[in-house]
């Protein structure tokens, strides 16, 4: 993930030893950008946290490199941006050169962006992160483009809202259908129904029609996690990591109804299976195909020993990632010109 560092730094003029090092054109963790290529990029390598690799930590420490985290703890994120000679601040304190936050930040905030600073938000961006916001904007894109290039999720009704309309589509197909919580992750408050009568009204939900036949690996349902970075909305620009993770259920599938209310079974997050007697951990990372989790290019070696064409099938995944960032595009981009002074401030 490349972060520009400060321009305001990219001309400070020095004779030490660790200056040349910096300023040199052919410096493998800088690449130089812009007209007349002035605008240095620093590239940041997973690596250095093993290496300890002084060519990387002098680039920070030469330009006085600084990250604040705020409202989360990444350890992570800070061993890398440690690994590369940055130092960390306070969390109010407003110099910095990257901003790594759990929360959105407010449009105050983002108004006071310098040139220099980044941080890891788009406003708006639960447009794109939020269950409800991202199926109004998803079922927009179908209004405007037609139903067939947008249909890219199951049947979905948000409640209590579309109740009537969920009950005329149960009244057809009885499901089972899933519900979710509009704003929760990691599985919490997820579940399956077969009855409308079983769902409460209390809250926002989305309720969408079940996939009862999913694709397994072993009699295993599983999900795929991608990393996938948005670096600009206007133009758009996304980043697809080459590599991902496959989370395996630890209960083998069985479409039996008395099954409904096994999680264990029907959910893949790692925050639901990890309770259960069943999870198998890997904890050799030379060993990709192993456990309750793999790399997904393990899953995808064994798709296509089974004969899935899983050129075709990525070529799917992307169609998927590019429409769902789409259909979100429009707002994000909007709030971006209103509160972002600078285009190239936020990145997420």
């Amino acid at each position: 993930m490349p972060v520009e560092m400060a321009r305001d730094l990219e001309e400070t003029a020095s004779s030490s030893e660790d200056d040349d090092l910096v300023n040199q054109e052919d410096h493998p963790y800088i690449i130089w950008t812009g007209g007349c290529r002035r605008i240095p990029i620093l590239v940041f390598h997973a690596e250095a946290i093993l290496t300890k690799d002084n060519n990387i930590r002098v680039i920070g420490e030469h330009y006085h490199l600084s990250y604040k985290i705020v409202k989360t703890d990444s350890r992570l994120v800070r061993s890398i941006l440690t690994a590369h000679g940055f130092h960390e601040v306070h969390p109010s304190s407003p110099d910095y050169n990257l901003m790594w936050t759990g929360s959105h930040l407010k449009p105050f905030l983002l108004r006071t962006l310098s040139e220099a600073q980044k941080v890891n938000h788009f406003p708006r961006s639960y447009e794109l992160t939020r269950k409800d916001r991202l199926y109004k904007n998803i079922v927009r894109m179908q209004h405007t483009h037609g139903f067939k290039a947008f249909h890219i999720l199951p049947q979905t009704f948000l409640l209590p809202a579309e109740y009537a309309e969920f009950c005329n589509s149960y009244s057809k197909d009885r499901g089972p259908w899933i519900v979710k919580p509009v704003a929760s992750s990691r599985g919490r408050g997820v579940y399956l129904i077969n009855s409308p009568n079983q769902i409460s009204l209390e809250e926002n939900i989305l309720v969408s029609r079940y996939i009862s036949n999913p694709l397994l690996i072993d009699d295993f349902k599983f999900d795929v996690r991608l990393y996938v970075l948005v670096t600009s909305y206007d133009p758009l620009v996304i980043y697809l990591y080459e590599e991902g993770l496959a989370r395996f259920a630890t209960v083998r599938y069985d479409q039996g109804v008395k099954n409904i209310r096994n999680q264990f079974m029907h959910l893949t997050n790692y925050s639901v299976n990890k309770k259960s007697g069943d999870y198998v951990s890997c904890d050799d990372p030379e060993v990709e195909d192993y456990g309750n989790k793999w790399s997904m290019s393990a899953m995808l070696r064994y798709l296509k020993q089974e004969g899935r064409d899983t050129t075709a099938l990525m070529a799917h995944v992307e169609d998927l990632i590019i429409k769902t960032i789409i259909s979100a595009e429009l707002a994000i981009a909007t709030a971006c010109k209103t509160f972002v002074p600078h285009r190239s401030s936020c990145f997420g």
